[in-house]
């Protein structure tokens, strides 16, 4: 059997799913030991904290997202999807660019442009070319409008992250658009999961679905923005947020672990945008960067789980159940939430404890999963079918 044909390479979750468990190990462990000054980086053209933010939210984040979106864009719109070779060359520029970020410091700048680029040039094209195709075929138009619109910015944002005088600007919109990303997919997804798991349908308001997403795009630009306007857009966007959660039944989704994680990270989505607020009014003093944590840790960290697991149960022929081991992974991860965000507030000596202690939750979650799915991911579908 040719390695194309192998099943890791039958759909865009099973490489890059396999891919996020790997890093979601070694990421945050990697960076408890630089930050403690246990390691040290090779010499690097941009600062650690730049690093760290690209690994998790290009690194890690963008193998979910590519995970999720080329296996999502594809049903989106009924197609077979790319596969076999597609994804090993994909593969291949992902570990290319991870190369890349540890040795930039001995890369011409021109090489160290073309490897750190590569992946993410060729995964936005590939699914744009989807979406763009196929569109008369979309079952979600309206939201992968915004999608349209918001892949090309990542490329923006990355090379922004990393630049010397733009690193604020980047580091801004990159949260923007994985915001802008979060919930889009949590629209579609949340409204299939209660309709699944408990019969019943969440509101969908098409004016305030659409104002949502346009303050949301609005706020992808948060840092170019006058400060009281982005607080604006924040307070409204976060208001928004609450009022259509109302409707969404939390009252049924909290009684389940499998859905309710998904609620407290739409929460934490919401909290993080009150922080800004906060800030920018001057009405709190928090210890250490709660504004990005309290996105790292509990949207993208009680999510993304989620989402693993869902998916490689579901894509796999299985059925969609949390079992005990899955339960432990995110109570793990809800625990890794209030060692990094709520202790560091009532106990700011102990910071670096917590940020280690955080980070062996993070691992421990992720190991746990990985050793759990890590094998569906390599194996056929058990239920027969081809992918």
């Amino acid at each position: 059997m040719k390695i194309s044909e192998h099943s890791l390479w039958l759909a865009g979750f099973r490489p890059f799913f396999t891919l996020a468990f790997l890093t979601g190990m070694a990421l945050p462990i990697l960076w408890a030991l630089v930050f403690s000054g246990a390691l040290t980086l090779p010499a690097l053209p941009f600062s650690i904290v730049q690093w760290h933010a690209h690994e998790m939210f290009f690194g890690f984040g963008w193998s979910v997202l590519g995970g999720f979106l080329l296996t999502a864009t594809k049903n989106w719109v009924n197609i077979r999807g790319y596969r076999g070779n597609t994804l090993i060359l994909l593969v291949v520029a992902w570990l290319i660019e991870r190369a890349g970020m540890w040795f930039a410091g001995s890369l011409p700048p021109l090489l160290f442009a073309i490897t750190n680029n590569l992946f993410l040039a060729a995964i936005i094209a590939m699914l744009l070319w989807t979406l763009l195709r196929y569109r008369e075929t979309d079952s979600y138009r309206s939201g992968n409008l915004f999608f349209l619109l918001v892949l090309p910015a990542f490329l923006l944002a990355k090379n922004l992250l990393l630049s010397q005088a733009y690193s604020a600007i980047g580091y801004s919109m990159t949260l923007g658009l994985f915001r802008m990303a979060f919930l889009l997919m949590l629209e579609r997804t949340l409204t299939q999961f209660m309709k699944g798991v408990f019969q019943v349908d969440i509101l969908r308001n098409k004016l305030l679905d659409s104002s949502i997403r346009l303050l949301a795009l609005a706020f992808v630009f948060e840092s170019l923005l006058p400060q009281w306007l982005a607080a604006v857009i924040a307070l409204l966007l976060a208001l928004l947020l609450l009022l259509r959660l109302m409707f969404w039944k939390p009252q049924l989704a909290l009684r389940r672990l499998d859905t309710g994680i998904m609620y407290l990270g739409y929460l934490a989505l919401t909290a993080q945008l009150l922080v800004i607020v906060a800030g920018v009014l001057h009405l709190a003093a928090w210890v250490g960067s709660v504004s990005v944590h309290v996105f790292a840790f509990g949207v993208m960290g009680l999510i993304i789980p989620a989402m693993l697991i869902r998916i490689c149960n579901g894509h796999t022929g299985r059925k969609v159940v949390f079992d005990g081991r899955d339960k432990l992974a995110l109570w793990i991860m809800m625990a890794a939430f209030v060692l990094r965000i709520v202790a560091p507030q009532f106990f700011p000596a102990l910071y670096l404890r917590w940020v280690e202690f955080s980070a062996l939750c993070w691992f421990a979650c992720f190991a746990l999963l990985g050793w759990r799915y890590i094998p569906f991911l390599m194996q056929a579908r058990v239920d027969g079918k081809t992918y």
